[in-house]
């Protein structure tokens, strides 16, 4: 893959095949610890503040590791990233599995999601440059399905091996086959990078991890703390200054780290638009599904991950198909009536009650799923089809930063609501109660309120999701390599 420029004559599908078995990997990583979260406060003693912290971290180190990967993809060959994200992913699940204390454990995942932010953009800069632009959806497509198939697994079989087994055989289960992948990888990977004389901007990077670390922290402590903590508003004001110094200097690089002149493009700047919002309104679903099916309805852990797998696995095994039909019918057709489906679906979960059915609510998430494979993978090649392949590790890299930072910013936000909503409605009950709840009420009276607070996190979140079909109507389908905008310069 030394030419960056140009679709290979003959796709590298065995490049492909175990870049895509790796990011299987750890993609399934990213959710297999959910289900684990309570035994691991139980084991190691720690509160649920703190535990969060094996998501946030995780979320942190891809925030603040992504912005270099179009600086690293230039730089380095394939085989070279590889050996490093599998390595670092290596040595991160043997101390996570090995780990005494919950240090030890968070330096394991946080080196686990060292590995992972390097790996994923490294697999869509392959695909991209190995694919011509007519055959790149049912390329993405696949693509897609590992995406989206490894998470979808991850709740339920981490739901059975915690529930039979101890928590670190989740990483003990990895182990073997992270070793496996990074000894077929080092063998099968051929490819050489001709010597360039990029050199990686210190400052820039500097001002990268602050400014994308900083928003990534804030926001996701906005849930804990509330939004007049020090913790939150501190890191986000430092992120949000940082990231503005950090875009005006790369726009006064001739060679930047992450280039945001790609958002001229205008069907990739509306694509990462679309993406963001999106992004904003699935945590909804991630997010407060969970907290409703097992504090409302009192559905187990394990119960909760198999509801939400048939959706899961649609959305994973209608990826292919989306790929197929965006090559046909373009991507504005995917997105219109995907966007519909989800803000209709998503209508419905505003209005959620005290003894919603089981059935329903396992049907109404596997349609909200379908909606949104229509909408992910196809917007995103769509905007990526339009920039120039020296673009692309820019246009993949600020994808996976832009969808990490909407992702903490949309989870901060809909938790957000749903407290303050939930607190107001719990004040409003008391208060026309006289003051005070007899006992057995109170319990009855705190699930009412947070179910208000859910169904109105909800409505925002369809408002949001509204947005983002609105928007959709403007897509104009990419049918050549993109070409520098008319008066502009790179």
């Amino acid at each position: 893959m030394s030419d960056t420029t140009l679709p290979a004559k003959k796709p590298p599908y065995g490049m492909i095949a175990v870049l895509m078995v790796g990011a299987f990997l750890t993609f399934l990583n990213n959710t297999l610890l959910n289900v684990a979260l309570p035994s691991i406060m139980r084991d190691l003693n720690v509160s649920t503040a703190t535990v969060q912290w094996l998501q946030t971290g995780f979320m942190l180190i891809n925030g603040i590791l992504v912005p270099t990967t179009a600086f690293l993809i230039q730089k380095f060959s394939v085989r070279h990233l590889f050996i490093v994200s599998m390595g670092l992913f290596v040595i991160g699940t043997l101390l996570a599995a090995i780990a005494p204390n919950f240090a030890i454990l968070l330096t394991g995942r946080m080196t686990q999601g060292a590995g992972s932010a390097i790996l994923m953009p490294v697999l869509m800069n392959v695909m991209l440059v190995s694919f011509p632009v007519e055959r790149r959806g049912r390329a993405m497509g696949v693509f897609g399905l590992v995406m989206m198939g490894a998470p979808a697994i991850g709740p339920t079989l981490s739901g059975w091996i915690v529930e039979h087994f101890d928590w670190r055989t989740l990483f003990y289960m990895e182990l073997p086959i992270a070793v496996a992948i990074f000894i077929a990888g080092s063998f099968m990977l051929k490819d050489k990078k001709d010597k360039n004389d990029l050199r990686l901007d210190l400052l820039s990077l500097a001002l990268s991890t602050v400014g994308f670390g900083g928003l990534l922290y804030g926001f996701s402590s906005a849930g804990n703390h509330g939004w007049g903590h020090p913790l939150v508003y501190v890191p986000i004001l430092a992120g949000a200054v940082s990231l503005v110094c950090f875009i005006l200097r790369q726009n006064r690089q001739e060679q930047p780290m992450l280039n945001f002149r790609i958002f001229r493009y205008p069907m990739y700047a509306l694509s990462a638009a679309i993406t963001m919002v999106i992004t904003m309104a699935m945590f909804s679903g991630m997010i407060l599904f969970p907290v409703y099916v097992q504090t409302i309805l009192g559905i187990s852990p394990m119960d909760a991950g198999l509801m939400m797998l048939p959706g899961a696995l649609i959305m994973a095994l209608m990826s292919p198909v989306t790929g197929r039909l965006f090559d046909r019918y373009g991507g504005r057709t995917l997105a219109v009536i995907g966007l519909t489906i989800m803000t209709a679906t998503t209508w419905y979960f505003a209005h959620l009650t005290m003894n919603t059915g089981y059935t329903e609510l396992v049907a109404m998430f596997a349609v909200r799923m379908l909606g949104m494979s229509m909408v992910m993978m196809p917007v995103a090649t769509n905007g990526l089809n339009q920039l120039p392949p020296r673009y692309y590790p820019h246009g993949t890299a600020m994808n996976n930063s832009t969808q990490q930072v909407s992702g903490a910013i949309g989870t901060a936000f809909l938790v957000t609501v749903m407290s303050n909503r939930q607190a107001k409605y719990f004040q409003d009950a008391v208060r026309e109660a006289g003051g005070s709840l007899a006992p057995e009420v109170l319990r009855q009276t705190q699930l009412e309120a947070m179910l208000g607070g859910i169904n109105d996190a909800f409505f925002v979140a369809t408002i949001i999701s509204a947005v983002a079909l609105v928007l959709s109507f403007f897509i104009k389908r990419v049918r050549k390599q993109g070409e520098e905008p008319a008066g502009k310069t790179a």
